[in-house]
């Protein structure tokens, strides 16, 4: 019964629920920055370079047997190894996009938490009793 109090333990510790809210959230927002990369970064992209589409980019490796559309989903579906570098530019945009933004969200949470330096504060005035043995204290000197 040790074991099960432990795990509960650690289960429910505040940084392992940090943790998995931030591993959902980060799965969320990670298929945000993909279909935004997917669906409107990369087809402006390759408009500029003359109406490219990045997702049927390859090398074919086999031979491509006849009859065949020259697509990366037919070669593949044919069998034909293929090396699909077109898929691996629009996840590398995705990444350094989604790397990007969230260095700016960590700038800008260590902006906000860092203290800013607070006026010195006023000296808490001195007790009564205090006062009064220095007073007394001065006087005996004499």
């Amino acid at each position: 019964m040790g074991m099960m109090q432990e795990f509960k333990e650690f289960a429910v510790k505040g940084n392992v629920i940090d943790l998995a809210v931030g591993v959902i959230i980060g799965g969320a927002f990670g298929k945000i920055v993909g279909s935004l990369v997917e669906d409107v970064i990369m087809p402006i992209v390759g408009s500029i370079f003359g109406k490219l589409d990045f997702t049927n980019l390859y090398v074919a490796l086999g031979t491509v047997p006849e009859g065949t559309a020259p697509t990366l989903a037919a070669l593949k579906e044919a069998g034909v190894p293929t090396l699909a570098y077109g898929n691996f530019i629009t996840v590398a945009i995705n990444f350094l996009i989604l790397a990007f933004i969230i260095f700016v969200m960590v700038k800008q949470i260590n902006r906000l938490k860092r203290d800013e330096p607070a006026a010195p504060a006023a000296p808490a005035p001195t007790p009564e009793e205090v006062v009064l043995l220095r007073e007394i204290r001065d006087s005996l000197r004499k």
